[in-house]
């Protein structure tokens, strides 16, 4: 595909490095001298400096023949118009990263669908779903479910307690029969080790898991972690997003939202129907302690600014409080976040990434998603007739090196899959795959 980015930022910026190793051709503009110059120094793709907007420039980049043009400014005005004059100019589809949520309101008087956008990110709204999946699941590190929630990979730090300690996969393979799972990547320190039967776990391990839904209880208690009922939540930060997790959680759990404006403190107050919200600073250790943070389950910290943060959720689990999420503007920090004390840090730019990841994809990939910590995507595929993948048994076939399969959905079934199956024409598969593999894989899963 030809695709022209618009923005060379975080968002612009991996989007490129992702898309350009799985070789399509890609554009990037940008205003910027110096993102401009990233760009050219560190990807191998065509950088323009100049406006996104300018028609002069659209052209200069080939978007009359693009097919997709992706704006990803941090200017809404920018994205939309970028979008708008593209199409004008002959660009296919169109990708627009939005901020101003009024444009996904059921009352917004203008879509931008209207606006002939085909795609509209919101950072905001991605990234409070990633959190609230989070809360859910307090003792993991990553949730995402695929098959329509059957099947769930789940990421998760080995602690002293965990039987897994010092085993072999095969080994833990064979003593756990009983379980429907399989580890399909371990982080340890800046390393993503995708096991073989000789690994062996080790303390601190981050472990990625392919479960079935009905075994995730037993697959955490196998990591060391005992089974966490959420019942009292703090957020620190009344913007965007701690409002949007606020009201997806406020039902089931007693929530606490601390915001430092007055202001938006009281129009929170109005706009909440259960949580409690504080006015006052997160630095304010007394206050915190006053609120009950030692008896919080879970601490989210989602103001505008990084260090405060890092600072709050490090305080935080000092204190006790078992499970910390961070909203970082540094992607580099979510790769980081288990050895900085952090057990969980949130990028809104790598989640909308994702978002439009997904919608790039080709062949019959059905979803996307990254895990934090590794530089890895987990892919749900369609086997298609014909393929490579359905002609032999997996253990005769040459599978992609930095592929492996998590699990098939066969007749509405989850099943793990060992050497001897093999997957036929329309299952549905689960793979866990480093970026450099994504090419070679969709060939494997197409005619």
């Amino acid at each position: 595909m030809k695709i022209v980015i618009v923005g060379a930022g975080e968002v612009g910026f991996h989007l490129a490095k992702i898309l350009s190793q799985e070789h399509h051709d890609i554009v990037v503009i940008d205003s910027d001298e110096e993102r401009v110059s990233r760009v050219n120094e560190h990807l191998d793709v065509i950088a323009i400096e100049g406006s996104g907007i300018s028609p002069i420039i659209l052209s200069q980049a080939g978007v009359e023949n693009a097919d997709l043009l992706v704006a990803v400014s941090p200017h809404d005005e920018i994205n939309i118009l970028a979008c708008q004059i593209a199409t004008k100019l002959g660009a296919k589809k169109t990708i627009a990263r939005i901020s101003n949520i009024e444009f996904n309101s059921p009352d917004s008087l203008v879509k931008p669908e209207q606006l002939g956008i085909n795609l509209s990110i919101y950072p905001e709204e991605v990234t409070a779903e990633e959190i609230v999946r989070l809360v859910k699941r307090a003792s993991a590190t990553d949730v995402l479910e695929f098959g329509e929630g059957r099947i769930q990979i789940i990421g998760v730090r080995l602690d002293a307690g965990s039987p897994l300690l010092n085993r072999t996969m095969r080994d833990v393979v064979k003593d756990f029969t009983e379980l429907v799972f399989r580890v399909v990547a371990i982080s340890r320190g800046a390393r993503t080790i995708i096991p073989t039967g000789n690994d062996v776990f080790k303390k601190n391990d981050q472990v990625f898991t392919v479960c079935k839904t009905e075994y995730v209880q037993d697959m955490l208690r196998l990591a060391g972690k005992e089974g966490q009922d959420v019942k009292n939540v703090m957020i620190l930060g009344g913007g965007k997003i701690g409002t949007l997790v606020a009201e997806q959680i406020e039902d089931d759990v007693n929530v606490k939202i601390i915001e430092s404006n007055k202001d938006r403190s009281i129009e929170l107050a109005d706009k909440l129907r259960r949580a409690l919200v504080i006015q006052g600073e997160g630095s304010d250790i007394d206050l915190l302690a006053k609120e009950g943070i030692m008896d919080m389950d879970v601490f989210i910290s989602v103001t505008e600014d990084e260090e405060t943060n890092i600072i709050s959720c490090l305080m935080a689990k000092h204190l006790g409080v078992p499970k910390t999420i961070a909203l970082v503007e540094n992607s580099d920090y979510v790769t980081l976040a288990g050895t900085i004390g952090l057990d969980v840090a949130v990028n809104k730019k790598l989640s909308a990434a994702q978002i439009i990841l997904k919608f790039i994809r080709k062949g019959e990939i059905l979803s996307v998603a990254t895990l934090h910590g590794v530089d890895a995507e987990v892919i749900e595929l369609i086997a298609q007739k014909g393929s490579d993948v359905t002609k032999k048994p997996l253990k005769d076939v040459k599978f992609p090196e930095g592929a492996i399969i998590g699990c098939v959905i066969r007749d509405n079934s989850v099943m793990i899959p060992v050497g001897s199956t093999k997957i036929n024409p329309n299952e549905r598969v689960v793979v866990f795959t480093l970026p450099k593999a994504i090419p070679e894989l969709e060939k494997f899963f197409n005619r």
